[in-house]
């Protein structure tokens, strides 16, 4: 591995050094070979990354220097304050093989001065299902961290009731959040400058190193295709505070967040939201809450207000573009303003009659191509679904009958069935898949685990792994919100 620790040559008032606090008897629950081999020139390395990642100081590299994080920000609308790193560390900066800069950082670390009330580990049940879920989102497609491997040891915690502590080795391209400039903005302001010009020189090279408002326009932007693609495969990241949205776009935290089953926009999938502030629904206009408070800070280096107001016009423009190409991709036509209505109204009738949000847009394929009997199999349930709705089968069969009859105007049948299948893939982490994982790692077996992370490798492929239950759809009372608890 390269190793260029650049958070290392900031200002010391933004981090604080400390060794990790190890974990008794670590056990690998998974590695991630093929995340690895992006990452190293060197198939077989001499890192023991069992002992990395279940936080043994001794066995860290010469290059590893862990620090955490100091940072703050909004959480649930509220002004926080001083936040930080309290149970993770960044153990390293690297140069991956295609020359961009990612970051290693050990999640379930112990305590930092950042930890405020907690004990700085992590629980098997949400390192679990952020191995999987970051795993799951990267391979649809969608920017995202992902993970290098994750152990389970001896060592108790106590949650609700005494539970073994977990870790997790997580790969980012920037942990650097919006929430890095909110409290540089109110405790040093004296050093936002400084910081700011770094942050664009590491992460957004091409910009003049002097040109403050394309930063924060490409950033903006960068973020509003982030939650475009979120919307467009059903993810619902449950807790989009300033803290946990960073400045490349990538998704970052993965506390209770979901992927929508049955379709319904409003569904709160994180228990701690009791308002609803973080639904599905909702999160194009909480990114553009989040800009307003991150650009804010940014009179400090006297960027105008219509500076400011062009950025989030462009965070509105590139959403809304982004999402309709992809909208449209997604029932297989090219965009149009016919397209649109279409893939709109097929929308709609997800939402009113709840229907399998994944499973729905895949059986598309079948309406054109009959030779894949997975998905003849998920168009025969769609069928019986609206059969049995009120006024459900007639909707659908209009609605059928004019996209055929646009898309013979616009496209082949061929291309058509195509982008349905690359768009829409066979396979999400549904909760009920990530809690079957979890159950085998409770009981030290992984191999539920290893099972799902083959599967969501390749999510837009049939494959013979697969069991029933991983396209089941959920049944519409049974979607619960995950704690918020790790």
């Amino acid at each position: 591995m390269k190793h260029h620790h650049h958070y290392l040559t900031l200002n010391p008032a933004l981090y604080h050094r400390q060794d990790a606090m190890p974990l008794d008897n670590p056990r690998l629950m998974h590695f991630n070979h093929a995340l690895h081999e992006t990452l190293s020139d060197s198939p077989v390395d001499k890192v023991d990354w069992r002992r990395v990642i279940g936080a043994d100081n001794a066995a860290f590299p010469n290059e590893f220097q862990p620090l955490a994080m100091v940072y703050a920000g909004h959480q649930f609308g509220q002004w926080a304050g001083q936040l930080g790193d309290g149970r993770g560390l960044l153990l390293t900066q690297v140069f991956d093989k295609q020359g961009k800069l990612q970051d290693l950082h050990l999640k379930g670390a112990g305590k930092t001065p950042f930890s405020r009330f907690g004990d700085g580990r992590a629980m098997i049940d949400s390192t679990v299902r952020e191995y999987l879920g970051s795993h799951a989102l990267s391979m649809l497609g969608v920017p995202s961290s992902n993970a290098l491997g994750c152990v389970v040891s001896d060592t108790p915690i106590m949650r609700q009731q005494m539970v073994r502590a977990a870790a997790l080795l997580r790969v980012s391209d920037c942990h650097v959040r919006l929430g890095h400039f909110e409290w540089l903005a109110v405790y040093h302001p004296e050093l936002f400058g400084e910081f700011s010009y770094q942050m664009m020189a590491a992460y957004y090279p091409k910009i003049d190193r002097y040109d403050i408002d394309e930063f924060l326009r490409q950033v903006c932007k960068n973020t509003a295709k982030l939650i475009a693609k979120w919307q467009l495969v059903g993810f619902s990241h449950g807790v989009m505070n300033t803290d946990n949205l960073n400045i490349t776009g990538t998704t970052l935290d993965f506390g209770p967040f979901g992927m929508m089953e049955r379709f319904n926009p409003s569904w709160i999938n994180n228990h701690s939201d009791h308002h609803g502030r973080y639904t599905y629904q909702n999160q194009p206009t909480i990114g553009h809450w989040n800009l307003q408070r991150w650009l804010a800070c940014f009179e400090l280096l006297s960027v105008k207000d219509s500076v400011m107001a062009d950025c989030l016009d462009a965070y509105k423009t590139t959403l809304h573009d982004s999402y309709d190409e992809g909208i449209c991709q997604k029932i297989g036509l090219p965009k149009d303003s016919t397209s649109l209505s279409l893939a709109y109204e097929f929308v709609g009738l997800l939402k009113t009659y709840e229907l399998d949000y994944t499973n729905s847009f895949r059986a598309l394929a079948a309406l054109l191509d009959d030779g894949c009997a997975h998905e003849q199999a998920l168009l025969a349930t769609l069928n019986d679904e609206l059969r049995h709705q009120e006024h459900g089968w007639e909707r659908w069969q209009d609605w059928l009958a004019r996209h055929q009859a646009h898309m013979r105007h616009t496209t082949s049948t061929q291309e058509s069935v195509q982008k349905i299948r690359q768009t829409n893939p066979v396979y999400i982490l549904r909760n009920a898949m990530a809690e079957r994982a979890i159950q085998g790692a409770l009981d030290d077996d992984f191999s539920e685990m290893a099972r799902l992370f083959e599967l969501l490798s390749r999510p837009f492929d049939v494959q013979s792994i697969a069991v029933k239950d991983d396209t089941t759809p959920t049944h519409r009372h049974d979607m619960t919100p995950v704690s918020c608890m790790s």
